[in-house]
């Protein structure tokens, strides 16, 4: 049995209560990584053990794969996916477009996901059917827009620095032909992209925890993701998602490694 829409909400409570008092309070941040800057909070921590006790309550059997804590049950046929503070960067720099990640799968496929953002009291929820936004303007279904080509599409990435040897020049060579690309809103452009404000995300590095809960978002809103090559992305990656399938296939030829 699927969970409900209530106890996905009940999880994006628990991670609330842990992540928004912490942001823009100066908390105490931990470098994960020996070369580079890979940053982890409290409110990282914490959130993703609250999230874990309320799935371990409900739904013992269940896997959990998450960013920090380590993978239970990864053999079960249900699995959650979580990402408790996708954005962290923009978390400790006080920018409100990091969010929560709450993701479904079901035999290795995402049937179901949530992205909170708690500073704007936005959720975005694919409930295995359809995508949905719930936030200050109101409660409606998500659906992607169709811009029609490349050359009128609203391009996001995280940041183009992420990219490596081949796949810079292939980025930039889209990047040149869209009418518009921002840089380094981390999910929320994902969730952008399902309720029809922007047209195309590229990226790539991503974990399976980053993507997991956005997946059905954007699937559900009748967008399409998928990993460069055109493979199913729950292994994260590099990664594709667009509001329209032409551009999707464009944009797919021309990021194919040669």
């Amino acid at each position: 049995m699927r969970p409900t829409r209530d106890f996905f909400f009940r999880l994006a409570d628990a991670a609330k209560a842990e992540t928004l008092p912490r942001f823009r309070s100066g908390l105490s941040v931990v470098n994960k990584e020996a070369q580079g800057f890979d940053p982890v909070t409290e409110g990282d921590q914490a959130a993703e053990t609250a999230i874990r006790r309320l799935i371990e309550a409900e739904f013992p059997t269940h896997g959990i794969l998450g960013e920090e804590h380590a993978n239970i049950r990864m053999d079960s046929e249900e699995v959650w996916v979580i990402d408790p503070i996708d954005g962290t960067r923009a978390f400790i720099s006080g920018v409100p477009v990091w969010g929560t990640l709450i993701g479904f799968q079901e035999r290795g496929r995402s049937v179901m996901g949530l992205m909170e953002q708690p500073f704007t009291g936005e959720r975005y929820f694919a409930d295995g059917e359809k995508s949905w936004y719930f936030g200050p303007d109101g409660e409606r279904q998500n659906q992607v827009r169709d811009c029609g080509s490349l050359e009128n599409a609203i391009l996001f990435t995280t940041s183009p620095h992420l990219f490596r040897d081949w796949e810079v020049e292939r980025y930039q060579a889209v990047q040149d032909r869209a009418k518009l690309f921002r840089y380094g809103v981390d999910c929320y452009a994902y969730c952008l992209l399902a309720a029809g404000h922007i047209d195309l995300v590229i990226e790539t590095v991503l974990k399976p925890y980053d993507v997991g809960a956005l997946i059905p978002i954007i699937e559900q809103a009748g967008g399409v993701i998928t990993t460069w090559d055109g493979g199913r992305p729950e292994a994260g990656g590099s990664i594709i998602a667009a509001g329209s399938k032409a551009v999707h296939a464009e944009v797919m030829e021309m990021l194919k490694r040669r």
